[in-house]
């Protein structure tokens, strides 16, 4: 008998990226027993993936019918290799193009004319899966467009060797493993910040002898004294609240880091279908929107043509586990705008998509829908960084220093900042939050050592 379908979705952080013995999720997720057989094996450890998983795939066109897959490999290896030329304008002084974007368009306009042999038909499929490539790259920089993107520190992210997996048990184990080591109440939940006072003078009611530089007053009146406090809140957060969340306010060279930096949106459809609709093998599905290019601006009615931003679908694995479930990618304002529709408009709009793109217009619709809402999250308003054009890596590095700025203060370390978006190679990814988190406690002991 097959047991009932556990269900589980993860709405925030899915894979682990590049799990090998250089991130430290998969250690961990190793040490603690979390993973399936399948990524312990040598051989995946060693697979160079460049961030792009490499899945068993079938891409869908709009016209309804499977396309051809030499077509969409020779547009996709193009578009790969356009990506890889970028790192050749990392520290430029004076990169061709300010972001990625543009960079890639040109080329794309430079080489696409003598491709496809010349034939018409061949260089539109070409240019629509070059299209459906940008997408898919908006949602690994967690953008709404590439062309936010900066070219010259782009190729400073660093993508680590393994084949992306999954926690059989969701990524909350590892969370759950490393809380379960905490006194029990060290953690308290449901607890917002209102605001952090730093560079101060607090005492204990009732107790003149101490006195501490740091204050945090919670939203519910609750109060923390402290010597020092570990930021880990999203980038997003910062965006909209760091003016009156620190008082006094950040200096200006660490504000103008917040604003610099790139934060946007990358949120996932899950629909689950009574039977599957697809071959077992296939991982993911894609969808094409074949009369689109990338050398033409695409329409920007975002309430008629949100789903177009769509990549398309990972089938969830196994399907014992999950149940018959696909899990939609779809970043930008076209993810922020789906954020506002009800689940009825996203699971009618997906359904008309895959009734397009199989050609069946009979398709049963999905028999739920569940979906993330980065954006509207008060507490994150996206989903996570990328070095935007007019920033660098340096404002990672800036936004990762701790205050105050004098390291001849007597009262140091009282603000310190992690989170993804404060690691300058792993930026956007959960090694890159977890690691700067083992950076920020290290200063911390540094300090007490001394």
């Amino acid at each position: 008998s097959v047991p009932a379908a556990s269900g589980l979705a993860e709405m925030g952080a899915h894979w682990i990226h590049g799990p090998s013995p250089g991130n430290p999720v998969f250690c961990l997720a190793s040490r603690y027993g979390l993973l399936g057989p399948e990524a312990a094996r040598e051989e995946n450890q060693q697979v160079e993936a460049g961030g792009h998983p490499p899945m068993p795939s079938v891409t869908y066109g709009s016209s309804g019918k499977v396309l051809n897959p030499k077509a969409v490999r020779e547009a996709r290896d193009l578009f790969y290799a356009l990506l890889a030329s970028t790192r050749a304008f990392q520290g430029s002084k004076e990169p061709p193009w300010p972001s990625v974007g543009q960079y890639v368009r040109a080329e794309i306009a430079r080489t696409v004319p003598t491709m496809a042999g010349g034939q018409e038909d061949a260089r539109r499929l070409q240019l629509a899966v070059l299209a459906a490539c940008l997408k898919l790259e908006c949602c690994i920089s967690g953008t709404h467009s590439m062309d936010l993107v900066g070219l010259e520190p782009f190729g400073e992210y660093v993508s680590l060797p393994g084949l992306d997996c999954t926690f059989p048990g969701g990524y909350s184990s590892l969370a759950e493993r490393l809380l379960s080591d905490l006194p029990e109440g060290t953690v308290l939940f449901n607890k917002a910040v209102r605001t952090i006072r730093w560079q101060g003078s607090f005492r204990e009611e009732g107790d003149d002898g101490r006195v501490f530089p740091v204050r945090v007053e919670c939203e519910d009146g609750d109060v923390f004294l402290a010597d020092h406090v570990i930021i880990t809140v999203p980038l997003g957060f910062l965006k909209e609240h760091h003016q009156e969340f620190f008082q006094p306010p950040l200096p200006e060279r660490k504000a103008q880091a917040v604003r610099n930096l790139g934060f946007g949106t990358n949120n996932k459809i899950f629909l689950e279908f009574e039977q599957p609709f697809w071959e077992p093998e296939q991982q993911l599905l894609e969808v094409v929107w074949e009369d689109e290019s990338p050398l033409e601006e695409p329409d920007a009615d975002l309430e008629a043509n949100w789903f177009k931003k769509l990549i398309g679908f990972v089938v969830l694995q196994p399907p014992e586990q999950h149940g018959h479930v696909l899990c939609g990618f779809i970043a930008g304002k076209e993810s922020e705008h789906m954020e506002t529709l009800s689940d009825a408009e996203v699971l009618g709009a997906m359904t008309r998509v895959l009734r397009t793109m199989t050609g069946n217009p009979k398709l049963p619709a999905p028999k739920s829908v569940l979906r993330s809402r980065w954006h509207s999250a008060p507490y994150t308003r996206g989903s996570y960084s990328y070095v935007a054009v007019g920033s660098s890596g340096d404002d990672i590095d800036v936004l990762a220093q701790p205050l105050p700025e004098d390291p001849r203060d007597p009262r140091p370390l009282q603000l310190l900042f992690a989170g993804e978006a404060t690691h300058r190679t792993f930026y956007s990814t959960t090694h890159g939050a977890l690691l700067s988190g083992w950076r920020e406690a290290e200063r911390l002991n540094q300090l007490f050592q001394a």
